[in-house]
């Protein structure tokens, strides 16, 4: 499903029991210095990601100070993010000239302990190549290195390595809990929200939504600030020739955090030929 560019007016995008994604929520806030945003999502942990500017973040009491150090857009410098408990009360409070921020959240059914993840801390991976057209960076803000401190929640910045090319590819898909014949795990359930950003701001690209393998899907025609809910099938996406593309990503799990990806079997031998590809799997985990 696409959602196109719109004022939300600091409501949520995709709000708690989403008929498509159920698991996740994401929110955009954006503050003038000095305002103010609170919330509480109950049954949901979340994560405060500023795209621009620098806010303060009050969880509970707990003060996690300039947050976010990017002033012009998303490719102005490295994400930071604080981990918010299900159900905690947040104040949030922009203290540049402006902030626009991300609320990802994943529906949870324990209390953790908030923190908050600095750039030196960030989970990050670069793989793909110029020639194959799949050269990505991705830069885990809730990844693998804090999987003991989260329940359900992955959160991540990916980024097309220069102008134009794919993401998301080989294609694959994350839409049920399976095993194979041996028992082995095979593919989990983790609804998807993505938040596309372009470089120039009018450009556009693709995101494709293929259901089952072999079988026409949909496509959709994604520009700046579009929203894309993934519930089920495999789900590239591509970027036009000239322009950079950025998405925020948000990956909620229905029985486990790590998540294992089910390439598509047309497209599986691309396996071996995109550099890197099996380390930008690990880091999903």
């Amino acid at each position: 499903m696409h959602i196109a560019p719109y004022d939300n007016n600091n409501k949520p995008i995709v709000d708690v029991d989403h008929d498509l994604v159920p698991l996740n929520y994401f929110n955009i806030i954006k503050l003038k210095r000095g305002e103010v945003f609170e919330y509480s999502v109950p049954g949901y942990e979340t994560c405060v990601v500023p795209a621009t500017g620098t806010v303060h973040v009050d969880v509970e009491g707990a003060l996690y100070e300039n947050l976010g150090n990017r002033t012009i857009d998303v490719w102005d410098g490295d994400p930071e993010g604080v981990y918010v408990p299900v159900g905690a009360k947040v104040r949030i409070t922009c203290v540049t000239d402006a902030t626009e921020t991300f609320i990802a959240g994943a529906k949870y059914d324990k209390v953790l302990e908030p923190f908050d993840v600095r750039v030196p801390e960030l989970d990050l991976v670069q793989y793909g190549s110029d020639d194959t057209k799949t050269h990505r960076k991705i830069k885990h803000i809730l990844g693998a290195s804090h999987h003991d401190k989260v329940g359900r929640l992955l959160v991540s910045e990916l980024f097309t390595v220069g102008a134009g090319g794919w993401s998301g590819f080989p294609s694959h898909k994350h839409d049920t809990d399976r095993t194979d014949e041996t028992g082995e795990l095979i593919e989990t359930r983790h609804d998807e929200t993505y938040n596309f950003r372009f470089k120039p701001n009018y450009g556009s690209g693709l995101q494709m939504l293929q259901r089952e393998d072999n079988t026409p899907g949909d496509a959709y025609h994604i520009m700046d600030s579009s929203t894309i809910l993934i519930d089920k099938g495999y789900h590239p996406c591509a970027a036009l020739p000239g322009y950079e593309m950025y998405y925020f990503t948000i990956l909620g799990g229905l029985s486990q955090r790590s998540l294992k990806q089910y390439f598509q079997p047309t497209h599986a031998e691309q396996l071996h030929t995109i550099p890197g590809i099996m380390d930008m799997v690990a880091k999903f985990k």
